[in-house]
């Protein structure tokens, strides 16, 4: 990450994901940001699980490259859990919870620029409940998850945004990609088409999120 910003300047949006592949596509995968003025992003890789995602959040918050108020997106990919999911497809999170079912959710209340956003770009786009996990869910597993509720699970987003809260007041918000789904299991991201695939569409995300930055009613605005 960079030094510290000029005081004057508005807080940079803060992305987080676990894989350096993710950072790379969401760094626009080597064709540089958005045209025009785009907004101050930093992308933080996490690594993975919800003790890293955590750690790292707590640990960037506390740096010079963002602020007390920056709002945090968790992004990268993930596993739909409803049938008729298929890899390329959008989760917008209309909350996260991690995989403890007992835990606190996180609402996600400032998504709806996101996802006319996205839907607009022609994408299949899901939102609900994103749920987390410590470990790859597969199988039975994963019908137990939907039918409690949530449309996707990973394992980073819900320890992203609960750090991200406790640090302070901001816009939070998670978009992933479907990478593997109930009839489309994944093995190894970037060996199959619907690797492939994931990884395009999470490549074109960063406007959209450029946007919602600057549509944030933020106090400091």
């Amino acid at each position: 990450m960079t030094g510290r910003p000029p005081a004057d300047a508005g807080p940079p949006l803060l992305i987080a994901c676990a894989l350096g592949i993710e950072r790379f596509a969401l760094r626009g995968g080597g064709r540089g940001g958005a045209g025009g003025a785009a907004p101050r992003v930093v992308t933080l890789r996490t690594g993975m699980g919800p003790q890293a995602a955590e750690r790292a959040l707590t640990e960037a918050l506390g740096e010079g490259a963002v602020t007390a108020r920056s709002p945090v997106i968790a992004s990268g990919f993930c596993a739909g859990l409803a049938p008729g999911m298929r890899p390329g497809d959008v989760v917008v999170a209309e909350a996260t919870r991690g995989h403890d079912a007992a835990a606190p959710e996180t609402p996600c209340r400032d998504n709806g620029p996101l996802l006319r956003a996205l839907r607009e770009r022609g994408l299949t786009v899901h939102s609900g409940l994103l749920c987390g996990s410590d470990h790859v869910v597969r199988g039975a597993e994963r019908a137990e998850l939907h039918a409690a509720g949530a449309v996707a699970v990973d394992m980073e987003s819900a320890a992203t945004l609960r750090a991200a809260r406790r640090a302070g007041p901001r816009p939070v918000a998670a978009v992933r990609v479907v990478v593997d789904a109930p009839e489309h299991e994944l093995v190894r991201i970037g060996t199959v088409r619907g690797g492939i695939s994931a990884f395009r569409v999470l490549c074109s995300v960063l406007p959209v999120f450029h946007e919602w930055h600057r549509s944030l009613l933020l106090p400091w605005r």
